[in-house]
């Protein structure tokens, strides 16, 4: 499995990183999560907002700084099955996928 964020550099590209390598590391997973700021690549995952947690190079959060049991969720699951993307929580309140 292979963790990357990519972002611009930006406070919430940081902290998306930084929550990403807390819940690997609460997962015991021992993978190493790869922070990419080249626009390049973040436009070759066909993705339009940053920041973007991908997972064997698939976006599964994509423009969202979700919470650490969040991620540890999506790492999980991407770990069993193939990637589902996480857009977010609505104004309802229900997570959007």
């Amino acid at each position: 499995m292979t963790i990357q964020v990519l972002g611009s550099g930006c406070p919430t590209c940081k902290k998306l990183f930084e929550r990403t390598k807390q819940a690997v590391l609460e997962l015991n997973l021992g993978i190493e999560v790869e922070y990419i700021n080249d626009v390049e690549k973040i436009m070759a995952m066909g993705v339009m907002s940053s920041p973007v947690l991908a997972v064997d190079n698939k976006a599964v959060i994509v423009g969202q700084l979700p919470g650490l049991d969040k991620i540890k969720e999506l790492l999980t699951a991407n770990k069993k099955a193939k990637p589902e993307v996480y857009i977010g929580t609505c104004a309802c309140g229900n997570d959007r996928w």
